[in-house]
C-alpha cells in the first residue's frame, strides 16, 4: 500500500508543475499582420458622406502611409501590433489642423474594422476593404 501512496503523492506534486508551465507556452504574441496596400472605406459623418482611400506600409509594428478624401489629404503614423492598427491623420480642414486617431481590428486579409475620434469630439465607426 506504501508504494501506491507515494506514487499519488508524486503525482499530485508533478500535475500541478504542468499546468503551472502550461499558460506560459501558450501567451505567444500573435504575429503582426501585414496590411500593406490600399484600403478604401466610405461612410457618414457629422460633415457629410466621406470617401477614404488610404495607402498603408507596414515595416515590422511601424505603419506609414497616406491618406485622400473628399476633405483633403495627410500622412499617416501608427502601428501594427497583431490584429491591432492605431494610426493619427493630421487633416487641414479648412485651415484648422484635425488630429484623427484611429483604432482597428484586422478582421481577415482584406477587411478592418475601425473607430476614429476626430479631435476628441467623437467620431465614426466603419469598415475599410482591400483593393486588388
Amino acid at each position: 500500500m506504501k508504494p501506491i501512496a507515494f506514487l499519488f503523492a508524486a503525482a499530485s506534486l508533478v500535475v500541478p508543475a504542468i499546468v503551472a508551465v502550461a499558460p506560459s507556452a501558450a501567451v505567444a504574441a500573435a504575429p503582426t499582420a501585414d496590411i500593406s496596400g490600399t484600403w478604401t472605406a466610405s461612410f457618414d459623418s457629422q460633415v457629410g458622406q466621406q470617401t477614404y482611400t488610404y495607402a498603408f506600409e507596414v515595416d515590422g509594428e511601424t505603419l506609414a502611409g497616406h491618406s485622400k478624401s473628399n476633405f483633403g489629404e495627410s500622412e499617416l503614423k501608427g502601428t501594427v501590433d497583431g490584429d491591432k492598427v492605431t494610426f493619427v491623420e493630421n487633416l487641414d480642414y479648412q485651415g484648422q489642423m484635425l488630429a484623427i486617431t484611429y483604432s482597428g481590428q484586422i478582421v481577415s486579409a482584406d477587411e478592418i474594422t475601425f473607430s476614429r475620434d476626430v479631435a476628441g469630439q467623437g467620431g465614426e465607426q466603419f469598415t475599410a476593404t482591400r483593393q486588388k
